[in-house]
C-alpha cells in the first residue's frame, strides 16, 4: 500500500477508478491502484506546483518563476508547454486545463489529493479537540501524520518546491506538536518520551518540543532529566543563537524545580473513548432500616461538601467490627450522590481478613470500571496509581475504600484531585493517612439501638415488650451488627415473643452461640443463609471456600465439585441469590473473607467423608495443572515439558489460539498461584510444583513476578522439608528462572546449582533445564567456556529426550557462548541452525530467542543491516506472545545498533522503549539501557540529561555491585562529555 487513501471510482464512461496524487513524500499520481508515470524532475515540479495551487490557474511566467527562479533557460515556455502536453496524455481528459495563457488541474474527485485530505483531517481534529474529545483528535491527527511519506516533494527541483517544502514540513511538525501535547493531556508520558527524545534531536532548536519533552519525563518520575533537558536547550540556544529559552520554557523549569502540583498529572484520562463518559455506579445498597448516627452522618457530608473546592476530601471511620463503619459510609455516600456526578467506585479491601487487597488489583479495576482499557493499564504499583489519579483529574467522583488494612493499602487508591472525594472505612485509626478526617465510631446510643431494633421487629411487637426489647439491645452491647442479627433472627420467627429472645440472651454462658458479637457475629448471619440451603447449594458453598485467591472462575469451580459446567452455574448463581456468594464478573465468583472462613469451617464440620474435601482441592489442581500444560505446550510447539509434569485426572480447559490461551494465564494468575501454594503442604505436592513449572510465563512476561516468586520460594521450602528431591529440584528450577529475569544472578546460581544436584541425584530429566539455567547462568559473569560445557550438556539430553524445541532454545544460548568467547563465524553458523530448527516446528514464542542470538552475533561480524532484520523479527514474536520484558531486551539491542551507526535519534528512541518495558535483567539491564541511552543524548548535545541518565544508572549498578559502575563514574567525570 502507497499509504494515500482511496477515493470512491469515478463512473465516466472511459475510466473505470479515479486519480489519485500524491505530494506529501515524492510527487506521484495513480489510476485506481495503477501508477502513473509523472516524467522528469521538471515535469514533477509542474505537476506539483499546479496540484498545490487547488485548481486556481498558474500563468506561464508563474510557472516559470516557480521551476527555475531568476534564471530560467531560454526556452522555459517551450519546455512548459512540452511538460504540460505530456502530463495531458497521461491523465484523465479534462483534468489539467489551458485557460488565459496558463494551466490548471481541475475535476479531481473528494480526496484525490492526500495534502487536502490532510487538511480535512487536521479541521475535524481541531473541531473534535475543541468540543473537548481528545481521543477522537488524536486518532484524526494521527491519521492525517500518516499521510506523510517521507520529505514532502521529494527530489522536486525548483524555488517553488523548496518553499512549499518548508511549509509543508513547518506544519507536520506543529501537528506533531498538537498531538503529543494531547498525548500527555491524556495520560501518555511514557510512551511520549521515546517520540519527543527523537524528534528533539531531529529539530534541537524547535523550544515546543523540548518543552514537551521535560514535561513528560517529569510525568514519568524523570525529575533530573526533565531539568537537564532545560539546561541542555539554554546551552544550545546560546551556543547557536545567541539567546535564551523563551518563558515558557523558563516558566517550566521553574514549576519541575518546584514540584508544582499541577504539573503532576494531565487534565484528561488515557483511556480510549466510549459512546459516553463511562460513570460507575458501584456503590452497595443502602439499608432502608438505617437508624440514628446523625452527628456523624452531618459530621461526614460536611466534609465530602468540601470536595469541590479542595485537592482532595478524605474521610476515614475506624472501629470494631461490627460497629456499623459500612453500613454508615454506604448511607453518607448514597446521600452525597448528587454532588459526585462522574460516579461512584466502591471496594472491599478485605484489610480484616488474612489476604488484604493488593492495591495495584484494586486499581485495575477501578480503571477498568472509569472506562480504561484493559491494554493500557499499567503493571507496577506507582504507574497504575498515576493513570488512575490522570484518569480522575476534571471529574467529580466519589471513592469508598471499605474495611481497609492500613494507610499503606490505602494511599494509592486515593484520587488527589479537585473535585473528588473518599471514604475510608477500618478497624484501626487511619493516623498515617495525611489530610484525612478521622472519626472513630462507637457504639450506638441505647436510644439508637431501639430505633433500630424496632425497625425490623416492628413497633407493634416491641411495644408490647419495651422492657425486653431494651434488654435485648443491651446484652447485644448496643453493636449495630449484633443488633442487625438479633432482630433479623426475631423477625423470621412469628411465633417468638421479644422476652424468648431476651432470654436466649441473657444467659452468658450462650450468648456467643446465640449471637457471637463483633467478627464472630458474622457467623450467626452465614449459618442463618447456610441453613436454608438445599444439600446441593450446602455442598458447593462448603467446598468451594476451601480455595485460596482473590476469586474463582467458573470452570475452575466447576472442576473443584466435580459437576458440569452447566450445573456449576445454576448453583453458583443460586447462592449469589441468598447473598452468601458475589458474582465479581460474569463467570468469576468470590466470597467475602469471613464468609470464607466460615464456609471452611462447615467444611470442617459437615463434609463427610472428610476425603471429600481433599478430592475437591485435588480437582482443582489438575484442573489449573492441566490447562496451564496445554497453554504452555501451544506457546511452545515442540516442547516435551508437558511429557514430564505429574499426570492429572480432571481435565482441563482446551484453546485453539495462543492469544486466548495467554488471556486465560494471565486472568487466573492469582488463584492459580494460590492453588500451588495451599497444595505445597499436602500429598499433592509434586502436582503443585509442576503447576508453578509451567505457568512460568507469570514471571518471564514481567506480570505477576512478585507473587510468582513468593510462592516459588514456599515450594521449595516445601519441598525440602518433604524430603522430596525430584520436587525440590523443579521449585529450585522455578525459583532460578525468577531470578534470572530480575537479575539476581549470584541468587540464580546458587538455587540453578542446587537444582542440579537434586535432579542428578532424583534422576529427573530437569536436569537439561538446570544445566541451560546455569549455562545463562555463565553468560552474565561473562564465564563462556562454562557456558558452553552447560549448553552442551543441555542440548545432549534433550537430543535424547526428543525435546527438539528446547534444543533450538539452547542451540541459541550456545550461540551466545561461542559469540562471548570471540568465535563469530562459529556463532552465526549455530544461531542459524536454532532458526533453522525452529522453523520445522513452525513459529513457536521461542523462535524469537533464536533471532535475538543470530541478531547479536551478526552486530559482531559487522552485518549491522542484517542484524536489524533479525531483531525486528524477535521484537515481532515477543510482543505477540506478551513477553513484554524480552521486547524490552530487543529495544535495548536494536538501540546499540542504531548507535554503532551513529543514527542517534533513533538510538535514543529504541532505548526509551526499553526503559518504557523494563527488561529482562533487572537493574543491571535499566543500568545498561540508561548508559546507551546517555550516550546518544551526549553525542546529540544534551548532555545534561546525558549526566542525568548515567547518574540513574551508576546508581543502580552500586546497588547491585555491577562491575559497570567504573565505566559510568568515567562517563560522569567532566571531561568525559566535554
Amino acid at each position: 500500500m502507497d499509504g494515500v487513501p482511496r477515493v470512491p471510482e469515478q463512473q465516466g464512461p472511459e475510466e473505470s477508478a479515479a486519480l489519485r496524487f500524491s505530494v506529501l513524500g515524492p510527487v506521484r499520481a495513480w489510476r485506481g491502484q495503477d501508477p502513473l508515470s509523472t516524467g522528469s524532475p521538471q515535469q514533477r515540479a509542474l505537476l506539483a506546483a499546479l496540484l498545490l495551487r487547488e485548481g486556481r490557474t498558474a500563468t506561464a511566467a508563474e510557472l516559470i518563476d516557480a521551476l527555475w527562479g531568476d534564471e530560467p533557460p531560454s526556452q522555459a515556455l517551450a519546455a512548459v508547454r512540452t511538460y504540460a502536453s505530456r502530463l495531458r496524455k497521461v491523465l484523465d481528459a479534462g483534468v489539467l486545463v489551458s485557460e488565459s495563457g496558463g494551466y490548471a488541474i481541475r475535476s479531481l474527485g473528494e480526496g484525490a489529493l492526500d495534502l487536502a485530505l490532510a487538511q480535512e483531517l487536521a479541521a475535524d481534529a481541531e473541531k473534535a479537540k475543541s468540543s473537548g474529545d481528545l481521543c477522537q483528535a488524536r486518532a484524526l491527527l494521527n491519521k492525517g501524520l500518516g499521510l506523510w511519506d517521507g520529505e514532502p516533494l521529494a527530489s522536486v527541483p525548483g524555488p517553488y518546491a523548496e518553499t512549499q517544502r518548508a511549509r509543508l514540513e513547518e506544519w507536520r511538525l506543529q501537528l506533531l506538536e498538537t498531538r503529543l501535547d494531547m498525548d500527555l493531556e491524556q495520560g501518555c508520558h511514557a510512551e511520549a518520551v521515546s517520540e519527543l527524545t527523537a524528534l528533539t534531536a531531529a529539530h534541537p532548536l524547535r523550544e515546543r518540543l523540548r518543552e514537551l519533552l521535560m514535561l513528560a519525563l517529569y510525568r514519568s518520575g524523570r525529575q533530573a532529566e526533565a531539568l537537564a533537558v532545560y539546561a541542555d536547550t539554554r546551552r544550545l540556544l546560546a551556543d547557536e543563537l545567541g539567546v535564551d529559552p523563551r518563558a515558557g520554557l523558563k516558566e517550566l523549569q521553574q514549576r519541575i524545580l518546584q514540584a508544582d502540583p499541577g504539573l503532576a498529572e494531565p487534565s484528561a484520562p488515557a483511556a480510549e473513548p466510549a459512546a459516553a463518559p463511562v460513570r460507575p455506579a458501584q456503590l452497595p445498597a443502602t439499608v432502608p432500616d438505617f437508624t440514628g448516627r446523625a452527628s456523624f452522618v452531618a459530621e461526614l457530608s460536611d466534609v465530602l461538601a468540601t470536595a469541590e473546592g479542595r485537592v482532595m476530601a478524605v474521610s476515614a471511620l475506624a472501629g470494631i467490627g461490627g460497629v456499623g463503619k459500612t453500613t454508615l459510609a454506604v448511607h453518607v455516600a448514597h446521600q452525597a450522590r448528587g454532588a459526585f456526578p462522574d460516579g461512584q467506585l466502591y471496594v472491599d479491601l478485605q484489610g480484616a481478613g488474612s489476604r488484604a487487597a493488593e492495591p495495584e488489583t484494586v486499581l485495575g479495576a477501578f480503571l477498568r470500571a472509569l472506562g480504561t482499557a484493559d491494554s493500557a493499564i499499567p503493571d507496577s504499583l506507582e504507574e497504575c496509581a498515576a493513570l488512575y489519579r490522570s484518569v480522575l483529574d476534571g471529574r467529580r467522583v466519589l471513592v469508598l475504600l471499605d474495611n481497609a488494612r492500613d494507610a499503606a493499602q490505602v494511599r494509592p487508591l486515593l484520587p488527589g484531585t479537585e473535585g473528588c472525594a473518599a471514604l475510608v472505612t477500618s478497624r484501626v485509626r487511619m493516623v498515617g493517612l495525611a489530610g484525612a478526617h478521622l472519626v472513630d465510631l462507637d457504639v450506638m446510643s441505647p436510644e439508637e439501638a431501639l430505633q433500630l431494633f424496632t425497625k425490623i421487629v416492628g413497633k407493634e411487637r416491641v411495644a408490647a415488650e419495651r422492657e425486653a426489647a431494651l434488654d435485648v439491645v443491651a446484652a447485644c452491647g448496643f453493636l449495630p451488627l449484633a443488633i442487625r442479627i438479633a432482630a433479623s433472627r426475631l423477625a423470621a420467627r412469628r411465633t417468638w415473643t421479644v422476652s424468648v429472645l431476651a432470654a436466649k440472651l441473657a444467659d452468658e454462658r450462650r450468648r456467643l452461640d446465640e449471637l457471637q458479637a463483633g467478627d464472630q457475629a458474622v457467623k450467626a448471619t452465614f449459618e442463618l443463609g447456610y441453613g436454608q440451603l438445599e444439600p446441593a447449594q450446602a455442598r458447593a458453598f462448603r467446598l468451594l471456600g476451601l480455595a485460596d485467591g482473590p476469586d474463582i472462575s467458573l470452570a475452575a469451580a466447576a472442576a473443584l465439585l466435580g459437576l458440569p459446567v452447566d450445573d456449576t452455574e445454576d448453583l453458583l448463581e443460586s447462592l449469589v441469590d441468598t447473598s452468601l456468594l458475589e458474582s465479581a464478573a460474569p463467570g468469576r465468583y468470590r466470597y467475602h473473607d469471613l464468609v470464607r472462613l466460615y464456609a471452611r469451617a462447615c467444611a470442617e464440620r459437615d463434609e463427610q467423608p472428610p476425603s471429600e474435601r481433599d478430592a475437591a482441592m485435588s480437582r482443582l489442581l489438575d484442573f489449573y495443572l492441566a490447562t496451564a500444560a496445554g497453554v504452555y505446550a501451544i506457546e511452545r510447539p515442540g516442547d516435551r515439558l508437558v511429557d514430564h509434569l505429574e499426570r492429572t485426572e480432571y481435565a482441563g480447559l482446551r484453546f485453539t489460539e495462543g492469544a486466548a490461551a495467554l488471556d486465560w494465564l494471565y486472568s487466573e494468575a492469582a488463584p492459580l498461584l494460590a492453588c500451588v501454594r495451599q497444595s505445597s503442604e499436602t500429598d499433592r505436592l509434586r502436582r503443585a510444583v509442576d503447576l508453578l513449572w509451567a505457568a512460568k510465563d507469570l514471571t518471564e512476561s514481567g506480570a505477576n513476578s512478585h507473587q510468582y516468586e513468593t510462592t516459588a520460594r514456599a515450594a521449595c521450602d516445601a519441598t525440602r522439608a518433604a524430603g522430596d528431591a525430584h520436587a525440590e529440584g523443579r521449585a529450585r528450577t522455578t525459583l532460578t528462572n525468577v531470578l534470572l529475569v530480575s537479575g539476581r544472578i549470584q541468587q540464580a546460581e546458587e538455587q540453578a546449582r542446587l537444582a542440579m544436584e537434586l535432579a542428578a541425584s532424583a534422576q529427573d530429566d530437569i536436569i537439561s533445564w538446570a544445566a541451560n539455567d546455569r549455562g545463562l547462568i555463565s553468560l552474565h559473569q561473562g564465564r563462556y567456556a562454562d557456558g558452553k560445557t552447560f549448553f552442551e550438556q543441555s542440548i545432549e539430553g534433550y537430543r535424547s529426550a526428543g525435546n527438539r524445541l528446547n534444543e533450538a532454545v539452547t542451540l541459541a544460548n550456545l550461540s551466545r557462548a561461542y559469540l562471548g568467547m570471540g568465535e563469530v563465524t562459529k556463532a552465526v553458523e549455530i544461531a542459524r541452525h536454532s532458526l533453522a530448527v525452529h522453523a520445522e516446528l513452525g513459529r513457536p514464542m521461542r523462535r524469537a530467542n533464536a533471532h535475538f542470538a543470530l541478531g547479536l552475533a551478526l552486530i559482531k561480524a559487522g552485518r549491522h543491516t542484517d542484524a536489524l532484520v533479525q531483531f525486528s523479527d524477535a521484537q515481532s514474536i515477543f510482543a505477540e506472545h506478551r513477553q513484554r520484558l524480552w521486547e524490552g531486551n530487543t529495544h535495548f539491542r536494536i538501540a546499540e545498533v542504531h548507535l554503532a551507526a551513529q543514527r542517534l535519534a533513533r538510538a535514543a528512541q529504541h532505548a526509551e522503549q526499553a526503559l518504557a518495558l523494563g527488561c529482562v535483567g533487572g537493574d543491571r539491564m535499566r543500568g545498561n539501557v540508561l548508559t546507551l541511552l546517555g550516550r546518544a543524548l551526549a553525542t546529540l548535545g544534551q548532555r545534561d540529561r546525558a549526566r542525568a541518565c548515567w547518574q540513574e544508572a551508576l546508581n543502580l549498578y552500586e546497588q547491585s555491585g555491577a562491575q559497570e559502575a567504573d565505566e559510568v563514574r568515567a562517563l560522569l567525570t567532566p571531561t568525559a562529555v566535554a
